[in-house]
């Protein structure tokens, strides 16, 4: 996969085939980071973890919410608000997390966590600001009209309730549609470059189209002459390019369930990459039903159908340690997709004594 797949996001994986799963999202533009699952993070570097400004949690297992006090960390002392999203209840376990530490040394200038627990019908929002040592208030709540959970200038996301046993959200990062039209539209429709394109391009980004009529030049015959358009939205519609805008899917952690399967689907429709759990191997496919895991078999199918550009499979059982290369061997991805590989880990190995220098005493 190559950066030009994409125009305004950089996604890292920041985990091994057996580690925690950890995406981090760069927006470019806004030289921010979303971060996916907050497990084992401790492998990130400061810097890295002080750009990230959304965290977008599957749901609260230890493998995916126990790095959630590195990042507090990292920057309780930022005077920034940090948003959380989560499934039902992740406002009172980040609560928890919160309240087992002694907050008496606080300043004005701390962070607040901005935490939304998304059901299936509604949002809630929760507040802990640290300059009062982050207690949890419930601050809002929101009815649900589609999937859409957050967006900024660059970036939409989605997310879909799933089951594991427990509420688990798979989510859908998708850069904003950028400007871009089609010359030969423009060539058919007798227009010729000038100002007004310009124009045109900064009323989109700036959510304006139907701001009021605009002036372009139009060619007739032998002539150019200067047009007044009543609506530049059904003037950017008319020479509007066709290109789906880059997305990434990111699912861990559900079962095999047809319910869970037809929601992957539905949301991950025409994804340019797909981040996808694969916890067990095809012979093992009960053991993946039993604790609500999917196997090759189910990722082959789910591939089959979605048809994405890039697959990147992770999360694959620890009890296959040193046999990676079975799962990559079960994996069958249709023409079209290009399956990305992962070593089996990429944080540090823990060190033994023996490998500490030994303390002189006397």
């Amino acid at each position: 996969m190559t950066r030009s797949s994409f125009r305004y996001l950089e996604p890292t994986f920041f985990a091994g085939l057996l580690d925690d799963p950890v995406l981090l999202v760069r927006v470019r533009p806004l030289k921010e980071s979303c971060l996916f699952d907050c497990g084992q993070i401790h492998h990130l570097a400061k810097r890295v973890l002080k750009s990230v400004t959304t965290l977008f949690i599957s749901h609260a297992h230890m493998d995916h919410f126990m790095g959630i006090d590195t990042f507090i960390r990292h920057n309780h002392v930022s005077p920034k608000t940090f948003d959380i999203f989560g499934p039902p209840g992740i406002g009172s376990k980040l609560a928890a997390k919160l309240s087992g530490y002694d907050w008496n040394l606080t300043e004005p200038y701390w962070c607040t966590f901005r935490v939304h627990e998304i059901h299936s019908d509604r949002t809630l929002t929760f507040l802990s600001p640290g300059a009062e040592g982050f207690p949890c208030r419930l601050s809002g709540e929101t009815l649900r009209s589609g999937k859409a959970i957050y967006r900024n200038p660059f970036l939409e996301v989605k997310a879909e309730l799933c089951d594991h046993r427990i509420p688990a959200l798979i989510y859908r990062a998708t850069e904003i549609q950028s400007f871009l039209v089609d010359e030969t539209r423009i060539e058919q429709l007798g227009l010729i470059r000038g100002d007004w394109l310009r124009i045109l391009k900064k009323r989109f980004y700036g959510g304006a189209l139907a701001q009021g009529p605009l002036k372009v030049l139009r060619r007739l015959g032998d002539r150019v002459v200067e047009e007044l358009v009543e609506c530049p939205v059904a003037l950017y519609e008319a020479i509007r390019g066709e290109e789906a805008p880059a997305s990434i899917g990111y699912v861990t952690d559900i079962g095999a369930t047809r319910e869970n399967l037809e929601k992957v689907a539905a949301l991950m429709e025409g994804v340019t990459l797909l981040i996808c759990e694969c916890a067990f191997l095809a012979e093992e496919r009960d053991k993946a039903q039993l604790s609500s895991h999917l196997s090759t078999i189910d990722l082959n199918r789910l591939v089959e159908r979605l048809r994405p550009r890039f697959l990147l499979p992770m999360h694959f059982s620890k009890c296959y340690s040193g046999k990676s290369r079975l799962l990559y061997e079960e994996l069958k991805t249709p023409p079209g997709v290009a399956l990305l590989r992962l070593p089996e880990h990429l944080t540090p190995r823990p060190l033994l004594p023996g490998e500490i220098p030994k303390l002189k005493t006397g």
